[in-house]
């Protein structure tokens, strides 16, 4: 399946139910803040459609992203940082993201040690996808 190039997508070893559960703990253990968790799936159904298992989830620290928000304003359309689990049609569960620090570097001209704080989410996904150590 084709994704944006700009989307990063890693392959869980855990279940839909697990992974979903993993990345709450870890977001939890890590002090961030879960803004919001959206169960696609059940949105789909409420349309009268259908969806393989699909949550997004928006967190963050705002410690990390204000001084982005702050050095560009537009820099609020890439934050807070987003993360979908899904799971596709032979029941492999993938984590996608975007890379908020590259974007950010990239797009929107902010500095190293302002995007910094966000370069971390690779680590901290393949953590929760078991591909790392947490």
């Amino acid at each position: 399946m084709q994704h944006p190039s700009r989307t990063q997508s890693l392959t869980s070893q855990h279940d839909f139910a697990t992974t979903v559960s993993r990345l709450k703990d870890t977001l939890s253990a890590r002090g961030l803040t879960l803004f919001a968790e959206i169960d696609q799936r059940a949105a789909a159904a409420q349309a009268g459609t259908t969806l393989r298992p699909t949550r997004l989830f928006l967190f963050g620290n705002p410690k990390g992203g204000t001084p982005a928000m702050q050095a560009n304003p537009h820099a609020a359309v890439e934050l807070p940082l987003r993360a979908v689990v899904w799971q596709d049609e032979q029941g492999a569960v993938y984590i996608d993201y975007q890379d908020a620090a590259g974007v950010l570097a990239g797009d929107y001209g902010l500095p190293a040690n302002i995007v910094a704080p966000l370069a971390t989410v690779r680590a901290l996904l393949e953590g929760v996808a078991g591909n790392a150590e947490k």
